[in-house]
């Protein structure tokens, strides 16, 4: 599908969210350091949890809010409330208010918010693409998303913490300027909205009775044996993978801190800028490669080895004192996370029965925000016995995630040879 025949909506999406993710990853991978530093990390651990808590619920009504009130509505709200977050988190940084509290009350506003545009987003995808092409345009978008991961955090080891309010403040532009260009070129997609006939046929629910709903679901599928393994490991393994955001740049800050690195000199957190752009980079440069190679291999060893290779890289992070150490580290963590990239949708689709196929892959989302709220347990973790307990304990996590990845398919095998 040639980008001249895109729709609109994917064109701009493509340009304003582009911008966007680069200006969001200038700030995101530091906002552990920069509230560690002023509220310190057990305070900046609970918030966290409670942001991630409410973002969880919000992305669970975020696809009834897309299908009843329209993708291009919800994708304008979510990009209003998350400038404002922004533009809060901006205020409470500034010299002559210095809340932290405010920053992060702003944080939480532009988290949840943000829970709101994914769902509509790529509804609107599935609304305007052929089946046949969906996967090269999510690819796209995908590769667009790791692009920004590479450049955001070089941007933002830099501007970050010298211009604080002003990159901040650059942010809630860009939201501006993609909610203008939403507002300009867009159009709605959503079947609903489109099409009259539609809405006389679907009686419109409460929240509370959305939500009911979604648990009642949950609770089905999760009596699915394998369904329910691969989410209790998925969720394992989170734990490991998302300390790139959380663990890592205290450790790099405080135990590596300032360091020379090819004929440059980069401070604690430069240098966490510059590792989290490689592992963007490698995700970016390598995900079709590694996809195709572990394809030739069975899923069973090759969740399990992802697994395990994240406790290595965990491992060797955790006793590593010097900038090559952790960039060996994160080359082995891009590595175990691009293992499993190009299959865990697959295997989705395989378990779930025709007529519960988006509430399957709606459910296996819990893996990632079921594990933000966790995940963050591990800055205070830190604190009580320090970092190289804290990185051993997610090490042996992963490790066994990856021993429920290889029961879980070894049962999917069996019930494969029973049907």
């Amino acid at each position: 599908m040639k980008f001249r025949t895109w729709d609109i909506n994917l064109k701009v999406r493509l340009f304003g969210e582009a911008l966007l993710d680069i200006s969001f990853w200038m700030v995101f991978p530091f906002l552990t350091i920069y509230f560690s530093e002023s509220i310190g990390r057990e305070l900046t651990s609970l918030l966290l949890i409670i942001s991630q808590v409410l973002a969880v619920f919000t992305a669970l009504l975020g696809g009834y809010f897309a299908d009843n009130f329209g993708r291009k509505r919800m994708m304008s709200i979510s990009v209003i409330g998350e400038g404002f977050g922004f533009l809060v988190f901006a205020i409470g940084a500034l010299h002559v208010v210095d809340s932290p509290y405010l920053s992060f009350a702003g944080f939480a506003i532009a988290s949840v918010f943000m829970a709101f545009y994914q769902p509509a987003s790529q509804a609107m995808i599935a609304d305007v693409v052929p089946p046949e092409h969906r996967t090269h345009i999510y690819s796209v978008f995908y590769m667009m998303i790791n692009i920004a991961v590479v450049i955001g955090p070089i941007l933002g080891s830099v501007l970050f913490y010298n211009f604080t309010t002003e990159t901040l403040l650059a942010i809630v532009c860009a939201d501006l300027l993609l909610l203008f260009l939403l507002q300009k070129f867009g159009h709605e997609t959503a079947p609903l909205l489109v099409n009259p006939d539609l809405q006389k046929e679907v009686v419109r629910k409460s929240i509370g009775a959305v939500l009911l709903e979604q648990l009642k679901n949950y609770k089905v599928i999760f009596k699915d044996k394998i369904f329910f393994l691969y989410i209790i490991a998925g969720i394992i393994v989170s734990q490991a993978f998302m300390q790139l955001d959380l663990l890592f740049p205290l450790y790099i800050k405080e135990v590596i801190g300032a360091s020379n690195l090819f004929a440059f000199h980069f401070t604690g957190e430069q240098l966490f800028g510059v590792i989290v752009s490689i592992n963007g980079f490698f995700v970016a440069a390598l995900t079709v490669v590694v996809t195709r190679w572990m394809s030739h291999f069975r899923e069973k060893f090759v969740f399990m080895n992802s697994s395990f290779l994240y406790a290595v890289a965990i491992f060797l992070f955790g006793i590593s004192t010097g900038p090559w150490g952790a960039i060996c580290a994160i080359i082995l963590f891009s590595f175990a996370e691009l293992m499993t990239v190009g299959l865990q949708q697959p295997f989705v689709s395989q378990l779930a029965p025709e007529d519960k196929r988006a509430m399957y892959f709606s459910a296996a989302g819990l893996r990632y925000t079921l594990g933000k709220v966790i995940a963050p347990l591990a800055i205070t973790l830190s604190t009580l016995i320090g970092y190289t307990g804290t990185f051993t304990i997610i090490g042996v996590l992963a490790l066994v995630s990856g021993l429920i990845y290889y029961y879980m398919y070894s049962e999917f095998e069996k019930q494969r040879k029973v049907s």
